[in-house]
This record gives structure tokens, C-alpha cells and sequence, in this order.
């Protein structure tokens, strides 16, 4: 017997055959992931229009955007306002969910209500949504018309029109960020609850200190899955609002995106997808270090 084929029948020895079952995720993680990734890096310290050669330039692609650009600052200041409002808003509300339904009669029943968004198509669920908000013809305008209310102008006024697209980004990351919280109040122990009642612990002083405390894993991984999907997140907005009006919605992967497909300016949109890769890193890195502290 060869040295090859007692080292694959041995206990823990399985040769090559592992390699041969991974080797097509393997080759597709490669070709459409590691290789244009890597070629994107290359991008971003050129200056390339599709229909010629890239040709070197350095960081002046990074100078450009971090000193002369002021609409890719202003498209900073937008994802952070995005990112920030999801999280805030829409991780209290997930967990209320997940809190409210976790008891209801039929739960599974409706966790699946609130997950279909997340099965459904995005450009579909834009301009679903964009009929719902329409200024003039939309339902929740001629609703509040029928008490008499002027409803404001969702998808056209600078104000409104981020409002709108978190609103919206809310209801549609809702029902995957309960289901995680719906999974993680279900592993709390009874006899926890049952302890706290005995000792005189209060409904507020149960939730604070046993149930959030306990479910705090769970928190963390929303909180920063949320914050990370909220700052390279920008097909909503494309569909909805294109950005508008007057870039009051254009958030920075959408920046990259136009500049990309519209201006052909591939190693200017490679540049900034690296600075907005890096700023989600960064603050990813500080949220799971701050909340890992504190669980």
C-alpha cells in the first residue's frame, strides 16, 4: 500500500478528495470575487475609460476625491446620515418586533409576513413604494387628504426624501433582523424569568437586566450587520429616488456606481469604493470592539 493511500484511509487523513468537492467554490470565489476585487485595488491608482488602456497615476485618484471633490464629501455625510438612521431606528424596531410577535398567537405566521420584503425584488419593492409616497397620487397623501391634511412631498422635497428611503430601508431589513432577534429571546431560559419574579424584579428591571443582558450577543451582530448593509447600500435609493432631488439622497456606493457606469471613470469609482470600504471596516471594527466590551 502507498504512503498516499494509507495517508487517505487513516483516521483523519482524506488525501485530495476534500479539495476536489470544494474546488468549484473555490474556483467561483476566485473568478468572480477575489480576481475582480483585486482588480478593482489596481483600478483605483489609475485613471481608465473602459474604451482605452488604464494608465497610472498614482494616489492622485485619492487626492482628488479627499481635496477638490466636495459632492463625494457630501456623499459621505449622506451614507452616514443613511447608515446611522437605519441602525438607530431600525434595530429598536426589529427588536420590538421580535418582542411583540415572540408571544402572539400565530407567530410564525407573521415573522413570515415580515420577512417576505426580504424575498422580494428590490427594484420591485422601490417602485411599489414610490406609488405609495407619490406627492399628488400616492395612498398616504390621498389618505391624509380625506382628514383634510396635506401630506408632505415624500420623493421630491431634500428633507423628505431621506426620511423616506430610511423609512422604507426600515420596513424592508425588518423582518430578517427579528427573526434574529425572535431566535435569540427564544434561548433565554424560563426559570431565568421565573427567578426574577420570585426576588420582586419588575417588568422594566426584568427586561433591562436579564433579557437585553442575555440577548446582547444577538444586539451586537444586528447592530453591526445593520450599520455595514445601511453604508454600501444604494439600490433602493437608485430605484426610488436616483439620488435626488438635487443629491439630497446620493450616498456614496451610489457615487461610485454613477461615476462607474455613467461617467466611465472606473478608477475614479475604484478609489472611492476603496475609501468607503475602508471607512465601513474602520467603524465596524470600533462597534464590534465598544459592544464586545460591554457583553
Amino acid at each position: 500500500m502507498s504512503p498516499a493511500t494509507r495517508a487517505a484511509r487513516a483516521p483523519g487523513g482524506h488525501g485530495a478528495a476534500p479539495w476536489v468537492f470544494l474546488s468549484p467554490l473555490l474556483a467561483f470565489a476566485a473568478i468572480f470575487f477575489v480576481l475582480p476585487i483585486g482588480f478593482s485595488i489596481y483600478l483605483a491608482f489609475t485613471r481608465w475609460n473602459p474604451l482605452g488602456t488604464p494608465r497610472w497615476v498614482g494616489l492622485r485618484q485619492f487626492e482628488y476625491l479627499l481635496t477638490r471633490d466636495d459632492q463625494f464629501w457630501a456623499t459621505i455625510v449622506n451614507t452616514f446620515v443613511f447608515a446611522g438612521a437605519f441602525v438607530l431606528i431600525g434595530v429598536p424596531v426589529a427588536l420590538g418586533l421580535a418582542f411583540v410577535f415572540g408571544r402572539a398567537r400565530g407567530k410564525a405566521v407573521w415573522r413570515s409576513v415580515y420577512y417576505l420584503p426580504q424575498l422580494t425584488n428590490i427594484v420591485a419593492i422601490a417602485y411599489l413604494w414610490q406609488f405609495v409616497l407619490d406627492d399628488r397620487y400616492g395612498a398616504i397623501n390621498r389618505l391624509l387628504g380625506m382628514v383634510g391634511l396635506r401630506g408632505p412631498d415624500w420623493l421630491t422635497d431634500p428633507a423628505m426624501a431621506m426620511v423616506s428611503v430610511v423609512l422604507v430601508m426600515i420596513w424592508y431589513e425588518a423582518g430578517k433582523n427579528m427573526l434574529v432577534f425572535s431566535a435569540a429571546l427564544e434561548g433565554v431560559d424560563q426559570d431565568i424569568y421565573d427567578a426574577a419574579e420570585i426576588d420582586g424584579a419588575g417588568a422594566w428591571r426584568t427586561l433591562v437586566s436579564i433579557t437585553l443582558s442575555i440577548i446582547r450577543p444577538a444586539f451586537v451582530f444586528v447592530t453591526i450587520t445593520s450599520f455595514i448593509t445601511g453604508m454600501g447600500f444604494f439600490a433602493l435609493i437608485l430605484a426610488m429616488t436616483e439620488g435626488g432631488p438635487r443629491g439630497a439622497t446620493e450616498v456614496t456606493a451610489l457615487y461610485a456606481y454613477r461615476m462607474a457606469f455613467e461617467d466611465l471613470r472606473m478608477g475614479r469609482a475604484s478609489a472611492a469604493a476603496l475609501i468607503l470600504f475602508a471607512l465601513i471596516g474602520i467603524i465596524a471594527a470600533v462597534q464590534f470592539r465598544l459592544l464586545r466590551e460591554r457583553t
